[in-house]
């Protein structure tokens, strides 16, 4: 069966990804082709479903693994009785074919080593055609190809490609695993050593390009180099993370499929390249947004796929049990259909950093901008289904209120520090309507707290970020009763919910973790309020949550002690850089241009 969430590690090269648990056994591997769902996903289904496993012979005393640093290659070493060996699974981002390539490394002593390599295509339903090639062997089922090349002996068993040697200290068994489509040729193959060596220099270059130089510096720079690995390299798109329907509570129904661009998630994980000096990435997105967007902004959706499909559509595969039993395992998603008021403040302020970064500017961007802006003001009035993309009735919400006001606010800046040409004056007091509207109706005095939605008394997490984003100041009491009030009513063992679920106002049965960009949020805003030592404790406890090679799912557990959610993050990644930067500049670095 396959591991906890946090037992994985992950490897990718820009184009596609793999998560490989403590073991070495590769459970997740999905090629995200825009027509087929290749993937082989133990983690979806059971022991019979694809994965690739690597074991000795003899049992295992001890295993140990970390990435080579400040790369995404990944080395874990393996004990036994009779020796040593150590694993190294990389993805080289040579643009030509998505490879996995696996060394398996003699350390010490003689070990016998088996390789099971189950090869499972569109989700574990559909069994490949193994036929022989000249030191490999191709898996072929409709428009999928796998090619497994090793000079290791390769044989089919029980619709398994085993392989069985010994290593003994210094040699290195390599095998290399390329997809291509099943109507081409058969891929070539580049030398593993190689690939190695190009694949570290790939990683070595980018990440010289980091600023931060302050006391987390690794785990910075761990984040950065996941937010990454989620670009995906041929156009441009930024993945929330690289899994579908890992549980928000194990055995519940909270499963969703997060292999796709969500312009909120998106835009806030270019904030932190950008700030942190990576600006091609930022280039390449705004270029894909403009392409994604391009038509009527009333068209605009709050997610796309990868190269800006705007279809989506969401079903279920019934012939996989889920990750512990979590059914329905999901396949697209539903909320792609959604109205989110407060992307638009995300999309704005993406754009406006991009610019301040020295990114030379886009007429065509700035079009976009100002036609977002125009359909904005028709809207913004208009009731949403939030950030949390609820399932229930549209409302008010306020922090989608907050955001449009954000979304004018930055135009605002835009035009003035930038000379770009637009109505000002009447985009400032839109801006003014906007703020007034959302005091006067999101705000409860009896609660001394901003609401979740207009004549609500439900709290939520992300009004966390109403001084965060500058729409109050920090020492305004309505701000800071609002931190009390999260403090007080949604925190849980430490950690900060999203919203109370009891309430069934999202429309699904109660019973999540708790959300950890929240929990940052609340960090943020104790360094705002001048409460560095808290905010410091809070983080340094949220860093502990991190597995052992620096990564974090999209919620945590605090009674089971473990992590829930789509894996690895990249919204957990960007909060956790965000309060890094914040507490070291002692300021959050989304601070308020006004």
């Amino acid at each position: 069966m396959p591991g906890r969430i946090e037992d994985y590690a992950l490897i990718g090269d820009c184009e596609t990804a793999a998560l490989v648990d403590r073991n070495g056994s590769i459970d997740w591997l999905c090629w995200p082709r825009f027509d087929s769902g290749a993937c082989f996903a133990r983690l979806l289904g059971t022991d019979e479903n694809g994965s690739w496993g690597i074991e000795a012979q003899e049992p295992i005393v001890r295993t140990r693994r970390r990435y080579r640093p400040r790369t995404l290659i990944l080395e874990t070493d393996i004990e036994t009785a009779d020796g040593a060996f150590t694993l190294i699974d990389f993805m080289p981002p040579r643009g030509e074919a998505s490879d996995l390539v696996r060394l398996v490394v003699g350390k010490a002593g003689r070990v016998k080593i088996r390789s099971l390599l189950r090869i499972r295509f569109d989700y574990g339903a559909i069994t490949p055609w193994v036929s022989r090639i000249e030191q490999g062997i191709t898996a072929i089922a409709g428009p999928d190809m796998a090619v497994l090349r090793s000079p290791a002996p390769l044989r089919e068993e029980e619709q398994r490609i085993v392989s069985e040697f010994t290593l003994s200290p210094g040699e290195t068994m390599p095998f290399v695993l390329t997809y291509s489509p099943a109507y081409g040729p058969v891929p070539p193959s580049g030398d593993p050593e190689t690939l190695l060596a190009e694949t570290d220099a790939f990683w070595q270059e980018w990440s010289a390009h980091c600023n931060y130089e302050g006391p987390w510096a690794d785990a910075v720079l761990r984040s950065h180099i996941t937010m990454k690995a989620l670009t995906y390299g041929p156009t441009g798109g930024i993945v929330a993370a690289p899994t579908t329907s890992l549980p928000e509570q194990i055995g519940g129904i909270r499963n969703w499929d997060y292999r796709f661009c969500w312009l909120r998630d998106a835009a806030l994980t270019l904030l932190s390249l950008m700030e942190a000096g990576f600006v091609d990435e930022a280039r390449a997105w705004r270029d894909w947004l403009l392409r994604a967007a391009a038509g009527n902004p009333s068209q605009m959706q709050i997610m796309y796929g990868i190269a800006g499909e705007h279809r989506l559509p969401e079903f279920e595969l019934p012939w996989l049990q889920g990750y512990e039993a979590s059914r329905p395992v999901r396949i697209g998603n539903a909320a792609h259909r959604q109205f989110q008021l407060d992307i638009f403040g995300e999309l704005t302020d993406a754009l406006h950093v991009a610019r301040h970064t020295g990114i030379p500017p886009s007429e065509a961007g700035w079009m976009l901008e100002k036609r977002l802006i125009e359909f904005l003001e028709t809207v913004w009035q208009e009731p949403d289904e939030g950030i949390w993309e609820f399932r229930g009735p549209r409302q008010h919400f306020t922090y989608s209120k907050v955001m449009a006001w954000r979304a004018v606010d930055r135009t605002v800046l835009s035009a003035q520090e930038f000379g770009l040409h637009g109505p000002i004056q009447h985009w400032k007091e839109l801006r003014q309507r906007i703020h007034d509207d959302v005091c006067a109706k999101a705000f409860d005095p009896s609660c001394n707290s901003f609401t979740q939605a207009y004549e609500s008394k439900h709290l939520d997490a992300s009004l966390l970020l109403i001084p965060i984003t500058g729409f109050l100041p920090p020492e305004d009491p309505r701000g800071k009763g609002t931190v009390a009030a999260v403090e007080k009513y949604l925190m849980v063992d430490g950690f900060v919910r999203r919203y109370d679920t009891d309430t069934r106002l999202d429309g699904l049965p109660p019973g999540e973790g708790a959300f950890l960009p929240c929990s940052f949020w609340l960090a943020d805003n104790f360094i705002l309020q001048g409460r560095h030592t808290e905010a410091e404790n809070l983080f340094v406890r949220l860093l502990d949550l991190c597995n052992d090679v620096g990564l974090l799912a999209e919620e945590y557990d605090p009674a089971a002690g473990r992590m829930l959610g789509n894996f690895p993050q990249a919204f957990s990644h960007l909060a956790l850089v965000h309060t890094a930067r914040a507490l070291t500049d002692r300021s959050p670095s989304w601070k308020p241009q006004r």
